[in-house]
């Protein structure tokens, strides 16, 4: 459905093609959109996103038993992100979820919400708990950036430390992505526009998914569907630990988690590129990493950072060196890249953060 703010003064939409269709692109200048987050606030219309609702007493060990995190633990107004994997382990579904008054609400991509929405449907058996699609009742809208405490004061709402309600229905839920400032306000569909006047108004700046999409490349975060393929498994793309509870099992693929996990090392890594800008072209999701001509890896999210210009996500085989010089596309979108030290996982000897954090001690 689009976004009544696809009218809002400035809203440019999105080409055809974009994954983020139905929601303003940039309002301008993604550039100043993107400073905005990083130094002061600004609010990003993702009410193109699916939100599924799931009420009932049973909801949280129903939830527990089906996905990779431990929801049992979920208390109330507590947030997490979770995974729904297949039996061999590999990523079906993720979800950004609440707890909150009863229900614990799954916020996902559009195109993945009906296949989610079945599966969910098909394993309630005897559960006491009823999915539903509530995309039409409920709509995200995302703050981001060091100062939303004051923006928060303005508006004269309370800064959750997790999740909290709302008053007028929907809740806001502290994210730790991307950038270190995050919230996430779910609010009632029919009031998005006024949310968005009222943050607007209280001095957040106005910014489209162009923005948010080069914020989230930066903090290393994937998108399902765009950063991982059909043989996609959590150790790949930074999912252990966000949405991935080790310290629980008996779920569906949590053999695979475990085997991986204690013993083993994921084929592929999800590595930031930094890409040669000289040239107009830039890769496009799905086209090849190479070495020469080697397939090594795929690309994911291609953007355009404020501060580091164009880079992008892609899986790359692990035995691929940081140090080694990529070329990425496909045909004449070919372009030199090469691999963020910085993004490369901590379990790499000698690289990544953790360290660089170790050799500090």
């Amino acid at each position: 459905m689009n976004s009544p703010l696809l009218s809002a003064p400035g809203a440019v939409a999105p080409f055809d093609g974009n994954p983020d269709q139905g929601v303003p692109w940039h309002f301008g200048d993604p550039f100043a959109e993107q400073r905005s987050a990083a130094r002061s606030v600004a609010v990003f219309d993702r009410s193109h996103r699916a939100v599924l609702a799931v009420p009932g007493e049973d909801r949280l060990t129903w939830l527990h038993s089906l996905t990779s995190q431990h929801f049992t633990a979920l208390g109330e107004g507590r947030g997490a992100e979770a995974l729904v994997l297949d039996v061999q382990g590999r990523v079906e579904h993720h979800v950004v979820a609440a707890n909150v008054g009863g229900v614990v609400y799954l916020d996902t991509e559009a195109d993945r919400a009906a296949g989610l929405l079945s599966y969910l449907t098909r394993m309630v058996f005897w559960s006491k708990v009823e999915p539903r699609d509530a995309s039409a009742e409920l709509a995200v809208l995302t703050a981001v950036g060091p100062e939303l405490a004051g923006l928060f004061g303005r508006l004269g709402v309370p800064l959750p430390d997790d999740v909290a309600a709302l008053d007028g229905g929907g809740f806001a839920r502290r994210m730790p992505w991307p950038g270190h400032d995050a919230v996430d306000l779910v609010v009632p569909r029919p009031a998005l526009a006024d949310w968005w006047r009222r943050l607007t108004d209280a001095g957040a700046r106005p910014a489209g998914s162009w923005a948010f999409e080069a914020l989230r490349v930066e903090s290393l975060r994937p998108r399902l569907g765009v950063d991982t393929d059909e043989r996609t498994i959590p150790h790949e793309v930074n999912w252990i630990g966000p949405a991935v509870h080790l310290d629980k099992g008996c779920y569906r693929g949590q053999e695979t988690v475990a085997k991986v996990h204690n013993v083993g090392r994921p084929p592929r890594r999800m590595l930031l590129l930094h890409l040669d800008g000289s040239r107009e072209v830039q890769p496009e999701t799905g086209d090849p990493v190479l070495v020469g001509d080697r397939v090594v890896g795929r690309v994911g999210s291609v953007a355009q950072h404020h501060e580091l210009g164009p880079v992008a996500l892609a899986l790359v085989k692990r035995s691929v060196s940081p140090e080694t010089e990529l070329v990425v596309g496909a045909e004449d979108r070919r372009v030199q890249a090469s691999v963020d030290p910085d993004s490369v996982p901590p379990d790499t000897p000698g690289l990544g953060r953790e360290a660089a954090r170790n050799l500090g001690r």
